[in-house]
């Protein structure tokens, strides 16, 4: 079950690199933990870059170096992208009510 858990926040991990690292190479500042205040403030898109990346490699080990993951029909591989988009949609959602200010 640990095993789950871990490749879950793996998953959320490799999602939460997507935006960071989109807006990266886009030239765009975009909210890290770094900036001020810490998610809400905007970050250089060079710190941007590096947070993505953290997030990627972070997100891969955890997925693909801890225990086995292979995508299948079976609970394990449903979870994991479950929580992928769990971890998408509330993203999402965090970015949507920054956007809205």
């Amino acid at each position: 079950m640990l095993i789950v858990l871990v490749h879950m926040l793996g998953a959320a991990m490799l999602v939460n690199s997507v935006p960071h690292s989109v807006n990266a190479v886009s030239g765009r500042p975009f909210p890290t933990p770094f900036a001020d205040p810490p998610g809400v403030g905007l970050s250089p898109p060079s710190v941007n870059v590096l947070w993505g990346g953290a997030n990627f490699i972070l997100g891969a080990l955890l997925l693909f170096g801890v225990g086995e993951f292979h995508v299948g029909f079976d609970v394990h591989t449903a979870l994991v992208f479950a929580a992928g988009l769990l971890a998408a949609y509330g993203i999402a959602r965090h970015f949507e009510r920054l956007a809205a200010r």
